[in-house]
């Protein structure tokens, strides 16, 4: 056996050992913190795109199929974990809306959790193999895609591929494998299986095909799973350093981050958004607002911005003609910033992408993307028509893991999405039995505030 076949099989054990000894798994109290906190946001953020026109449709479908079972579409029916979980996180990154991950993996939260909650529906475990489950998953999930810069999931979109949707379904594999507490030789078998349906194109941002990403990626996870249950086998070799990471990124140019499980604990740099839109427009937002109460009406004759490279990438459309598509537009929302706009959830409607003051702006805005520059990070300058130059700058946008929401800021931003769906006393009662997940009761109380008859 050569060397490097030494280290393959050294990272396909690692995870398979990691994932099927989930249910022993130690988490620390501040791991354990941010897992919850990472369920308030999944849900309140979820419950805020219940009316989405790509969460309609994915509802619809998932309807006509009558597929039975006990796993709870949000505000709506039961039926089998695979589809709840596709509509629950389509749902969740419907408004790109939801948590981010810095290092590359993309969205962990929709497909991890998403998953967590529709397979403890309809299996008997408690809540504190759930938030296990979970935190093994997104663990597997961010891993997987990190590597921040030189790592695989920014070589990913780099090359056209959205992580969420790569690695979401090594991710939801793992946490419905250990819901159903798999074998090692069984989670094997399901992280090939979720291997070999990884997919999704970042091209799909601005259409609803960007948050399919993240329900197809949990659906996918748990049919992996419940397939390596049923003694479905699947191919070993994916995870090895010339497996799905060279077929995506054939170069070979990705650094794999270490799968180093226990050492260092990814959910402890998760991010969560004050901004509805992609993440590489938050610094540019940030700064664009420190400058709005400055501008005092006066006329603006010429904007620069410089930015990461990345951000442009992810977020380059120059004039966009939806709500979604303005959600991945770093010059559209830095001219929304500069009219005035918060850019929360509501700020990104039809109105707001046609409103002719900051349509005016765009072709005096000259975006700049800067090699080098930080990826949270944005510095714009404004010139104005009576001479004056103003300048702000953004070092670590609000959100960030080095700059990140108090729990009182998450809090606020669950009652602004959830209590116009569920009213003041059950967005209440759902915020507390997430903030407690872990006592005996708060699965079944989550499921219960979550009926409805969408």
């Amino acid at each position: 056996m050569t060397k490097n076949s030494e280290v393959n099989n050294i990272r396909g054990e690692q995870l398979s050992q990691f994932i099927s000894q989930a249910h022993h798994l130690n988490v620390p109290p501040a791991v354990r913190h941010e897992a919850k906190r990472a369920l308030i946001d999944f849900l309140g953020v979820a419950l805020g795109a219940v009316n989405d026109d790509a969460v309609k449709a994915v509802r619809q479908v998932a309807k006509a199929w009558h597929a039975s079972g006990d796993a709870r579409v949000f505000l709506s029916g039961t039926t089998t974990p695979a589809l709840a979980a596709l509509v629950n996180a389509t749902m969740a990154h419907a408004a790109d809306y939801d948590d981010t991950h810095p290092a590359g993996a993309g969205h962990p939260g929709g497909p991890c959790w998403s998953t967590a909650l529709a397979m403890a529906q309809a299996h008997p475990v408690d809540e504190e193999h759930v938030l296990r489950a979970f935190v093994t998953g997104f663990e597997v999930m961010a891993k997987l895609g990190g590597g921040w810069v030189p790592g695989v999931g920014r070589n990913l979109q780099r090359r056209g591929f959205h992580p969420t949707s790569v690695v979401g379904r090594a991710g939801a594999a793992a946490v419905a494998a250990a819901v159903l507490r798999l074998s090692e030789p069984q989670v094997r078998n399901a992280l090939g299986a979720a291997a070999t349906m990884m997919g999704g194109l970042q091209k799909s941002s601005g259409t609803h095909g960007k948050p399919f990403h993240a329900g197809k990626a949990a659906m996918d996870g748990i049919m992996a799973a419940q397939l390596a249950a049923e003694n479905f086998v699947g191919a070993h070799h994916f995870y090895e350093t010339d497996g799905w990471v060279k077929i995506f990124i054939q170069d070979g140019s990705a650094e794999v981050p270490p799968l180093d499980f226990g050492e260092s604990w990814e959910l402890l740099t998760n991010g969560y958004k004050l901004y509805a839109s992609c993440r590489g427009t938050h610094a540019s937002i940030e700064t664009a607002r420190k400058l709005f109460p400055l501008l005092q009406g006066r006329k603006i004759t010429h904007i620069t911005a410089k930015v990461h490279p990345m951000g442009m990438v992810n977020a380059g459309i120059l004039s966009p003609r939806t709500p979604l598509e303005s959600k991945f537009s770093i010059p559209h929302c830095i001219a929304l910033a500069l009219s005035g706009y918060a850019l929360t959830d509501t700020d990104f409607t039809q109105a707001t992408v046609d409103d002719p003051q900051p349509r005016a702006l765009l072709p005096l805005l000259e975006v700049e993307a800067v090699d080098g520059q930080s990826a949270s990070s944005a510095f714009i300058d404004v010139w104005l028509e009576d001479g004056e130059v103003l300048h702000a700058q953004t070092d670590v946008y609000r959100g960030h893991a080095q700059n990140p929401l108090s729990d009182q800021e998450l809090r606020d931003k669950f009652d602004a999405l959830t209590i116009p769906v569920l009213g003041a006393a059950r967005s209440a009662a759902l915020y507390d039995a997430a903030f407690h997940f872990e006592r005996p009761g708060s699965l079944a109380r989550i499921t219960g505030l979550l009926a409805g008859d969408h």
